[in-house]
Parts: structure tokens; sequence; C-alpha cells
């Protein structure tokens, strides 16, 4: 799956971090709980049926690790930020800096995970195959005496977890991987991303409707309880993040055609790049007191970068004052281009850091500045 959350974080692989939510911790020692049980009594101990569950449940979080880099890895590839890997108590999700802007690119990020998966549950099938044959492997993923040993009874838990989670996660429902497969399809197809996503999301509450319908059953006609209520927190989950991406959509719609040259400032107060340090600070910062930074210009007109109050103070007051402020400007993202969407000018983590963004032009001339309270304001103009 995609998406977000905070956690402890555990390691760095490849510079992304992996971390674990707090939930994680608890639905690990009730995996271990239930199936020590039926390990202990396929292999005739309780010592070794509680060391198998802890590998089973080591071996299956770890291949959900490996399903959300393969997502990971896919979207560095195509030019999408990672901000981390977080694991769930219902499996993992993936935080990126950006939606996906083709179907093509939405597509190969979404199938990466899966394939990770299949891939994983084929290793994991060949691999107890090899150890004991397939009637010991048959036996070992039903929990049944037929001389199994532990590590063909791990292997063989381990190809079954995978292909079920591969299945299950290619369901045509967001927010599982098939919704978002289903989602770039429909996209390609269309034309319409957000139509493509009501399609997905509605799929995902239809899904959540049977899994609900489903846990009831199992609890009320089977008394199953443990099976049912997993079913009904998958359905609470799934539904919920369905709602949430119909709603978001409908939400965004509702932005087209806003751009950020419709609400930036297009005469911003600007320092000209060569201008000496000594004399940007008097001239600017004194002046305008209490602004925390200015937009620095090239003759041209290109954005060299911001210059901020202390950092220019400094400077001011030290033998670097007969600088140019070129040499003090840092552009650290602030930029976007006049044609950029209000969606993405909400989604910009520069203009949440910084409180404003330069809107730059193809050759990369300032064109205005564009700060939260106008963003503000050009969406309740547009909500209301």
């Amino acid at each position: 799956m995609l998406g977000g959350g905070s956690s402890l974080q555990l390691a760095r692989i490849a510079g992304i971090r992996v971390g674990l939510n707090s939930s994680w911790f608890l639905i690990v020692i009730l995996w271990v709980y239930w199936l020590q049980g039926s390990f202990a009594d396929a292999l005739g101990s309780d010592g070794q049926g509680f060391t198998a569950a802890v590998l089973a449940v080591a071996l299956f979080f770890g291949s959900i690790l490996l399903h959300e880099l393969g997502h990971a890895f896919a979207a560095r590839r195509e030019g999408i930020g990672v901000e981390g890997v977080d694991l769930l108590f219902f499996g993992g999700v993936t935080s990126m800096d950006r939606e996906s802007r083709t179907p093509g690119e939405e597509f190969r990020v979404a199938a990466a995970g899966p394939a990770v998966t299949l891939l994983l549950a084929v290793a994991f099938g060949l691999a107890s195959a090899a150890s004991g044959g397939t009637d010991v492997v048959s036996n070992a993923l039903h929990f049944r005496v037929g001389g199994a040993s532990m590590t063909q009874m791990v292997l063989a838990f381990s190809a079954g977890a995978n292909a079920v989670l591969f299945l299950f996660n290619l369901l045509p429902a967001f927010p599982l991987d098939g919704g978002r497969i289903t989602r770039a399809i429909a996209w390609r197809l269309t034309g319409d991303r957000h139509r493509a996503t009501r399609l997905s999301g509605m799929l995902g509450q239809l899904l959540a409707v049977l899994l609900g319908a489903f846990g009831l059953y199992l609890i009320l006609a089977r008394s199953d309880f443990g099976s049912g209520i997993w079913s009904l927190l998958l359905a609470w989950m799934i539904g919920g993040a369905a709602r949430a991406v119909v709603a978001q959509s409908t939400f965004t719609t509702r932005l087209e055609g806003v751009t950020a040259a419709d609400i930036m400032d297009s005469e911003p107060v600007t320092i000209p790049a060569s201008l000496p340090v000594a004399r940007a600070y008097e001239e600017f910062f004194l002046r305008y007191q209490g602004w925390p930074w200015f937009a620095v210009v090239e003759d041209d007109g290109r954005f060299a970068g911001l210059a901020h109050r202390a950092a220019v103070e400094h400077a001011a007051q030290a033998s670097t004052a007969t600088l140019a402020i070129r040499s003090l400007a840092a552009d650290a993202g602030q930029t976007v281009t006049t044609t950029a969407s209000l969606e993405s000018l909400l989604a910009s983590e520069a203009l949440r850091r910084v409180g404003a963004l330069m809107a730059v032009d193809a050759e990369g001339r300032l064109r205005g500045v564009i700060t939260l309270e106008q963003v503000s304001r050009a969406l309740q103009a547009r909500l209301a």
C-alpha cells in the first residue's frame, strides 16, 4: 500500500527511513500467539512451535518491508521523493512527496510492490519444495503432521502468506495496490485522473462492505471471533481510506483551473543580486523591519535565491560586507512554475516551511511571490 504515517525509526535502507508504528508491536504479539499453537501441534514441541511462530512472523513482516521498498525504489525511478516506509499492524505504507503525474507512472509504482510479493512467494515455495518435496510442503502449509521440519514449515507458511497477500492486494479497490492499478488503467482510458480516483475509491468502499459482512458472518454463524474481528478491522480501514480518497478527489476537482499566476503577487520587493551585503542590509532589511527574507534576482530577472535576515545581518557586520548579496542567497526548493496548480501549492512542503513560494517562468525568471495567506484566500474563494 501507499500512504504515510509517523513511527519509531528502525533503520535506513538506501537512504529510506524504515519505521515501526506502535500498532505493529501489538499485532506481532498476537500473530505469534495465534501461530504458535498450530506450529506446536504440527511439530510436536511447544518450544519449536514458539520458535517457528517467531520466525514465520519475522519473515512475513520482512516480506512486507520488501514489498514497500519495491514501491519506494519504483517511485525513485520515476522521480518521486520517498519520505519513508512504515510497518503497521495491517501491513505497511510508503510515504511519497507527491502523487503520480501520469497513468504510466502510477501503474509502475503501484505494481512494483505486488511484483516483489509474487517473487517472494515463488522463492519461498521453491525453497520449501527443495528442502522436503511437495508432499511435505503441502502438509506443512496446512499444519499437518507429515514429516515436515521446522524450517520446511516456516518456508511453506511464508510462501502461502505471500501468495495470499499478493492475491488480496491485487483486488481492484483503493487503497490496495490493485485499486491503484485500476485507477491507472481507468486514468489512461478516460484521461481523467479524478474520475479514475473516484472509481477506485467506490470499489474500495464496496470491498469494505463485503469484508464487513463476511466478518459478521464469521462471528455470528461460525463463532470464529478471531477471523471475524480481523475482517471487520480490515473493512473499517479500507472503507475509511476509500471514503477519504473519494472526498479528496471531489475537493481537488473544485480547485482545477487555479494556477500560481492567478494568485501570486506579480510585483514583489526584490534585491538585485549584485548589491553589496552592507547596502542590502541597510536598504532592505533595516527599511522593511519584520521581513524575514527577500528574493534575490539577477539583472536578467532570474531568481538567485532567498536572502535571510539573520545571515545578512551577520555578514553586514563582518569582513564579508562588500560581497554581493548573491553569495548569501539560498534556494532550498522554494520555486514553482507560474502554471503550477493550486492543488500542488497546497501540497508544497517549502510553502509550509518558508511561508512563500517563488513563481518563475521557463527560463527561471522571477514572475511573482505566493504566500500562505494568498493560497488560503484562493482556497476559501474557490470553495465558497
